[in-house]
């Protein structure tokens, strides 16, 4: 027996791909400056973004706060800017450790 664990479905449209990269741009950005203090970079802020998006999506889906349907650019900004900012101090908390 599979353990199928519900997916919250995010569309950004219009744009698919070129939206995905603004949220993980907008969100990494914000994300950065909350956690870091400074931004990251361009390419740095999206890759941060994207992943804080599946890491929001993911938190947010087994809280159950997302209730099904589609989000829209907002509620996905926002959810990528939490998911990043955990993304964030993760990395933050496991790099710390490894410094003499």
């Amino acid at each position: 027996m599979m353990l199928m664990l519900p997916v919250a479905v995010v569309v950004l449209e219009p744009g698919g791909f070129v939206a995905w990269l603004l949220v993980g741009l907008i969100a990494g950005a914000l994300a950065g400056r909350v956690v870091e203090g400074r931004g990251l970079g361009c390419l740095g802020d999206i890759v941060v973004g994207v992943v804080g998006a599946f890491i929001g999506g993911f938190i947010v889906n087994q809280l159950g706060i997302f209730s099904g349907g589609a989000l829209g650019f907002l509620e996905t900004l926002v959810v990528a800017f939490f998911g990043a900012v955990v993304f964030l101090a993760l990395i933050r908390l496991v790099t710390r450790s490894r410094r003499p």
